[in-house]
C-alpha cells in the first residue's frame, strides 16, 4: 500500500532525496568517500586508529597473483574472501574449513581449488565492485560470533547496523541472515532485520521483506529474546568512527566476535534507509536534534556522545514517534 510523501515526513520517515541533499551531501566530503568505498582502505583506517577489525590474512591484487591462493591459504581452517569494492554483500564468500582437497562452506557446499580461483579472477576484473572498476580481494579471519547470539542467524554472522550522525549514534537494528538470504546479512535478499533499542539494545520490531515477524523463519528461535552483549561498548565504537572517518553521516557495520568483542566490519557514507521500517519509526526527528547541537556538543568524547543519545533515542524517551509504515 503506498502512502502520500507528506505523511511519511509527518511521521518522521526520512526520504532518499532529504536523506542524500540534507545529510549525505552536507556532512560527507566527496574527497572521503574512497575510504569507505574501499573495505582495505577502511581496515588499515580503522587499524590505525585502535578500531578492532578481522584479522586480515592476505590480499590478491593481480592476476597472476590468483595462482598463489593456494599457498596462501595453507593450513588456514577458514577464512572470508571479499571484494574490496563491493556493496550489498555481492560477492562474498566465506568457507568454513578445509576438507581434504576442497573448502568447504557453512552450508555444506563444496568448493574446489579451481572454482576458489575463478571467483577471486572475478573480484579483480570488477565483477562485484562499485562501477565495475578492477579490484582486490580481501582474505580475512573468519569471524567467530558470540555463542548469545546462537540460533539468531541461519548459516551466517549476525551483523549490527548503527546509523551515526555527527558522531551521535541515532539508530540501530540487527541484521539475521536467512535460507533465502543464501547466508547473507542483506535486507534485500531476504534478511531479518531487528530494531534495537538505542539505550539498551533490546528488540524492539523484527521484518523481514518489509513484512513484521516475530521468530526467525530458519531456527525458529524468538526474536523478542534477542539479547546483545556488550552494547555500550558497541556504541562507542560506532561513535569513534565519526572523528576517524571524518563522515557527519555513515553506517557502521559491526558484529561481535566470541574473542575480540565488538569488531567494525565496514564503514557506509551512504547508508539505505530500511533501518526505518525494522524499527517501527523515523529517522527525521532524531536527526534533527542532532542538526541543532553546537560544535562544541560534536566536540564531545565518544562516549559522552553515546550516553546522551541513549538518553535521547531510547525506547522509554518521550522523542520515539511509533508509525506503521
Amino acid at each position: 500500500m503506498f502512502t502520500l510523501p507528506w505523511r511519511l515526513e509527518r511521521r518522521g520517515i526520512l526520504g532518499m532525496n532529504r536523506r542524500n541533499i540534507s545529510y549525505i551531501s552536507r556532512y560527507n566530503p566527496r574527497r572521503l568517500y574512497p575510504l569507505v568505498d574501499n573495505k582495505l582502505k577502511t581496515k588499515l583506517l580503522a587499524q590505525k586508529a585502535g578500531i578492532t577489525t578481522p584479522a586480515l590474512i592476505g590480499t590478491i591484487q593481480s592476476q597472476h597473483d590468483v595462482s598463489l591462493l593456494a599457498e596462501l591459504l595453507r593450513d588456514v581452517p577458514g577464512f572470508a574472501i571479499k571484494p574490496a569494492k563491493g556493496s550489498g554483500g555481492k560477492g562474498i564468500l566465506v568457507l568454513s574449513r578445509y576438507d581434504d582437497t576442497q573448502y568447504v562452506k557453512n552450508s555444506g557446499t563444496l568448493v574446489t581449488l579451481t572454482e576458489l580461483q575463478r571467483h577471486v579472477s572475478n573480484i579483480l576484473s570488477g565483477l562485484y565492485s562499485l562501477g565495475g572498476s578492477p579490484d582486490i580481494a580481501i582474505i580475512e579471519e573468519l569471524i567467530e560470533f558470540d555463542p548469545q547470539l546462537g540460533g539468531y542467524s541461519f548459516e551466517g554472522v549476525p551483523d549490527i547496523r548503527v546509523i551515526v550522525c555527527r558522531g551521535y549514534p541515532v539508530m540501530a537494528m540487527m541484521r539475521l541472515s536467512t535460507r533465502s538470504s543464501d547466508g547473507k546479512a542483506n535486507l534485500h535478499q531476504g534478511a531479518v532485520g531487528v530494531g534495537l533499542d538505542i539505550a539498551t539494545g533490546r528488540p524492539l520490531k523484527a521484518v523481514q521483506n518489509g513484512l513484521s515477524v516475530e521468530r526467525h523463519p530458519d531456527t525458529g528461535r524468538e526474536l523478542s529474546e534477542l539479547v546483545i552483549p556488550q552494547w555500550g561498548q558497541l556504541l562507542e565504537l560506532a561513535a569513534r568512527c565519526y572523528e576517524e572517518s571524518g563522515l557527519g553521516y555513515l553506517g557502521t557495520d559491526m558484529v561481535l566476535d566470541r574473542r575480540y568483542g565488538p569488531m567494525l566490519l565496514e564503514l557506509n557514507a551512504r547508508p539505505g534507509l530500511t533501518i526505518q521500517v525494522a524499527n517501527g519509526c523515523g529517522l527525521l526527528p532524531r536527526l534533527e536534534i542532532i542538526d541543532a547541537l553546537s560544535d562544541a556538543d560534536v566536540a564531545r568524547p565518544a562516549a559522552e556522545r553515546v550516553e546522551l543519545s541513549r538518553q535521547w533515542f531510547g525506547a522509554e524517551s518521550e522523542l520515539r514517534t511509533e508509525t506503521s509504515l
